[in-house]
């Protein structure tokens, strides 16, 4: 059997000009997850990530760890389809559209443009991505939009998936450094969970967690999802 950890990256940078790049506290939750894998000796046979910089920074910043405890790490590979959905497309897109038929979306959608605060404008984006996410997975909208569709976007994510397990070969740990959409699609997919669970996961998904899988040829298990045991309390995030 060989295993699978999907990463999710670390905290991110949420209502600045530049998300794609780590904080401070995503830099550290990433150095802890080396920390805690080179303590148990854990080596990574192939290390795969988004095209994001969050992602690749945790990616490099897990290996660094690893390096620096004289655990050889591989080349980081690249792959798009493990990349996040567009969140910042869709709400652009489709909140106009549902917001004069969705008395709900709308309010939240004006919530979140009058929010004075972080605090209430992460409560009203969370609530109002979430609705929205409903409605793009379930393709409930005017179709008559350029927009990525959900099975375009979970189906990217499969198909990436399938890649790095057939690259893997037997008895070989591989770490793959996603969001948390991919991670969602992940578990739903080897749960053969309805296309809502991935959402419902999605929002579960701590920064920096890993999701752990075991697979032989085309058999694939989850073993754990989520799993926060390498970060200190203070260190938990979802954004």
């Amino acid at each position: 059997m060989s295993t699978l950890l999907v990463v999710r990256h670390g905290q991110a940078r949420l209502f600045t000009e530049d998300y794609d790049r780590l904080s401070e506290v995503g830099v550290r939750q990433a150095e802890c997850l080396g920390e805690w894998l080179a303590g148990r000796g854990i080596v990574l046979d192939s290390v795969f990530a988004g095209s994001l910089r969050r992602q690749q920074q945790t990616a490099n910043a897990v290996t660094r760890i690893l390096q620096a405890a004289d655990i050889a790490t591989p080349d980081l590979q690249i792959l798009d389809g493990l990349n996040e959905y567009p969140a910042e497309e869709i709400l652009r897109q489709l909140v106009p559209i549902l917001r004069s038929s969705d008395a709900e979306i709308d309010r939240l959608s004006r919530e979140y443009d009058q929010a004075g605060n972080f605090k209430t404008r992460y409560r009203s984006l969370h609530q109002l991505l979430a609705m929205v996410m409903q409605r793009w997975i379930s393709a409930d909208y005017d179709n008559d939009i350029s927009l990525l569709t959900w099975k375009e976007f979970s189906g990217g994510v499969r198909a990436a998936l399938a890649a790095v397990i057939a690259r893997a070969g037997s008895g070989k740990t591989v770490a793959v450094f996603t969001s948390g959409g991919p991670v969602g699609v992940s578990v739903q997919t080897t749960l053969n969970a309805p296309d809502l669970a991935a959402a419902d996961l999605n929002w579960r998904v701590n920064n920096c967690s890993v999701t752990r899988f075991s697979f032989s040829g085309d058999r694939i298990s989850l073993d754990a999802f989520n799993d926060t045991a390498h970060l200190e309390p203070d260190l938990l995030t979802y954004r």
